[in-house]
């Protein structure tokens, strides 16, 4: 797990209490039968919650055992339990939140603002469906660069058009946000995001490091 993330930029994550490793996670292909052997492979496994912090599904991402990337298979990542309106969350509930649809995208955007919780929804369709905290001032959503993302957010946007938080678009200079930590770094992320930022939030999401 260290090192399918480690590879992707992020790292430091023993912390991280919603992401677990599995070294040998039955996989079933799309085509099984009931009668084939069982496959088994090293998988990362991320822990979906609803609101309230009640553990409602998990997603996991087969990894390739020799190499720090995804397994061979097709596809590589499922889901299992409930889904719809809930997402993998990462950093204390405060009144702000960043939504967006990977775990990667929404760990890259973690390690840029820090202090600021985030959650991975896991797909353009489940972002369209986050279910927020109802004590929101500010959602933040991480969009992809891609027609899903755009759509995404704008049924979120028809979603709360009457809800009292404002809902607020992040968007990479890249692909997502880590193709632009793997490609940019983190400084060139955080000049990129401080403008999208509401001036409110940029003295603690982008405070700098003091020894």
């Amino acid at each position: 797990m260290e090192r399918y993330l480690s590879a992707r930029g992020l790292k430091d994550l023993r912390s991280v209490s919603a992401l677990r490793f599995h070294p040998n996670c039955y996989y079933w292909g799309e085509d099984a039968d009931a009668n084939d052997p069982l496959d088994a492979w090293p998988a990362l496994l991320a822990k979906v919650t609803d609101t309230a912090g009640k553990l409602t599904g998990v997603h996991r991402t087969w990894l390739d055992p020799q190499k720090a990337e995804k397994a061979p298979l097709d596809p590589n990542r499922k889901a299992m339990g409930n889904l719809l309106g809930h997402a993998v969350r990462f950093g204390s509930p405060t009144d702000i939140l960043a939504v967006g649809e990977g775990l990667e995208t929404m760990l890259s955007l973690r390690l840029v603002l820090a202090g600021l919780p985030i959650a991975a929804a896991l797909s353009g369709n489940h972002l369209a469906a986050f279910d927020p905290p109802t004590n929101l001032r500010r959602l933040y959503v991480a969009i992809d660069n891609d027609e899903a993302g755009q759509a995404a957010f704008d049924v979120l946007t028809e979603r709360f058009a009457d809800r009292e938080f404002h809902l607020l678009p992040l968007r990479p200079m890249l692909d997502d946000f880590n193709g632009d930590l793997r490609k940019c770094g983190i400084d060139e992320m955080r000049s990129h995001l401080r403008p999208q930022l509401s001036p409110v939030d940029v003295p603690t999401l982008l405070a700098v490091e003091t020894d």
